[in-house]
């Protein structure tokens, strides 16, 4: 069973939106967390990509991860810093449901420091189709973002109005281990509209994974994004390299480290480290 969350996307789509900042760097980061790798939050952690994999009927998980970003456009630095913690329950041996809470606090060169928690997330995740003969299964993972108060949307922590995604998760077993592909749409929606409109993301993402041997697996992620908000469209790109320890089949360490980067002019660059736990039970 695959540990199915990842905190890059409360990180990245929590404490990097920065709607009602005046600054030019806050507009800016608000676009790269708008077009920028707002993966669902159930994920293979560390990666953005998601795997099919549940927990099986009665299977509980919890994930705890520690995220630092450094986002800079035109020469402007924001940092910050999340803590996510997610619950997942396996209702059948196909179908998971999910519950993540986050807190953040993020530090920008020319605003003033923001921390508090971001939107809650609730979610499933439904494995519909295997074929174990070659190693293929498909899932289906709806996730609803619940809204934050107005002053936490006004400090970029998160959105004020219920957003939502919806991800098709492919996965195919290889001989080194395991491929992940994932394609999936993302609503963003504000309550101040006037600066910072709703926005709709798309997004499409492949992660190898290799099974180096009962421990240890080194995974590649990458994928890509285009928002579209107010007529404008942005996209994203990320690359990210990530670790998996298990000194037990109930036990992850993970390590990421991911680059990202939008088109703009000038272009937004985030380098973000991850590191997490993951904890099975019954």
């Amino acid at each position: 069973m695959k540990p199915p969350y990842s905190a890059l996307r409360v990180s990245m789509c929590n404490a990097c939106v920065k709607p009602a900042r005046s600054s030019y760097m806050a507009a800016r980061l608000a676009l790269l967390a708008l077009a920028g790798f707002c993966a669902p939050a159930l994920a293979f952690q560390p990666l953005v990509t998601d795997d099919t994999g549940t927990q099986g009927a009665g299977g509980n998980q919890l994930e705890f991860s520690l995220n630092e970003d450094r986002a800079e456009a035109a020469g402007k630095v924001e940092r910050s810093h999340s803590l996510p913690v997610v619950y997942t329950r396996g209702l059948s041996d196909t179908l998971d449901v999910y519950a993540g809470l986050s807190y953040a606090r993020t530090r920008a060169d020319d605003a003033d420091d923001a921390s508090g928690s971001g939107n809650p997330a609730i979610g499933a995740k439904w494995r519909f189709y295997e074929m174990g003969v070659v190693g293929t299964s498909l899932a289906l993972k709806p996730e609803i973002l619940l809204p934050v108060s107005s002053a936490r949307e006004n400090s970029g922590l998160g959105t004020g109005k219920t957003s939502g995604s919806l991800t098709l998760i492919a996965t195919q077993e290889v001989p080194f281990g395991a491929v992940h592909i994932n394609a999936g749409v993302n609503r963003d929606r504000y309550r101040d509209t006037s600066g910072n409109p709703d926005t709709t993301t798309t997004r499409v993402s492949i992660a190898p994974v290799w099974d180096l041997n009962q421990q240890w697996k080194l995974a590649l992620d990458l994928g890509t994004e285009s928002a579209h908000a107010a007529g404008a469209r942005v996209r994203s790109n990320f690359v990210e390299l990530g670790a998996i320890y298990s000194p037990s089949a109930d036990l992850d360490f993970a390590l990421g480290l991911v680059r990202a980067s939008d088109n703009d002019d000038p272009g937004t660059t985030t380098d973000t480290v991850t590191a997490g736990v993951t904890w099975r039970f019954r």
